[in-house]
């Protein structure tokens, strides 16, 4: 017998309400949050109560998950960037020795320097000052630049990271 449904959204949310704790449903949302939310809009995208939310969203906020910040009178809560930069950090750590983080250390420069020689800047924002809106090829080259750029900074990271943990460990 097959099911048919009016909104297939409606049924998955009710499907995931279902089989999904409200902590769990919480967390999840506030994984996917880059700008603060209320609690009331966490609520609403999580399908729990608002004062279950705000609870949830405090324990996650007392692990070291989540932040806050201040929208007037309104809490606004979003995932810890630093926590996801260091789990970056670990996750290179542990896929690449370091060798490979030094040889992809190496083309990510080689990749910036000839951005760089290509449009004649020194910067992506510098780049992106000259682009005119209809330039597809220069914006898509400017985020790949953008890309690169922060690929490079947690390569180097990574690469810091692993040598400090040598030092403790002598």
């Amino acid at each position: 017998m097959t099911e048919t449904w009016d909104d297939v959204n409606e049924q998955v949310k009710a499907d995931w309400k279902a089989e999904t704790p409200p902590f769990e449903r919480v967390y999840e949302i506030v994984e996917q949050t880059h700008d603060g939310q209320s609690a009331a809009e966490i609520a609403d995208r999580a399908l729990v109560s608002e004062p279950t939310a705000r609870r949830h969203c405090k324990t996650l906020v007392n692990t070291g998950f989540a932040e806050t910040e201040r929208d007037g009178q309104t809490t606004l809560y979003r995932r810890n960037s630093d926590r996801i930069l260091m789990s970056r950090i670990r996750e290179l750590r542990e896929e690449a020795d370091r060798t490979e983080l030094l040889d992809s250390i190496k083309e990510m420069k080689a990749e910036i320097r000839r951005y760089e020689d290509r449009y004649d800047v020194v910067s992506p924002e510098e780049l992106a000052k000259q682009l005119d809106a209809d330039e597809t090829d220069g914006w898509d080259d400017l985020t790949a630049w953008r890309t690169t750029r922060q690929n490079l900074a947690v390569a180097h990271a990574a690469l810091a990271y692993d040598e400090a943990s040598h030092q403790l460990a002598v």
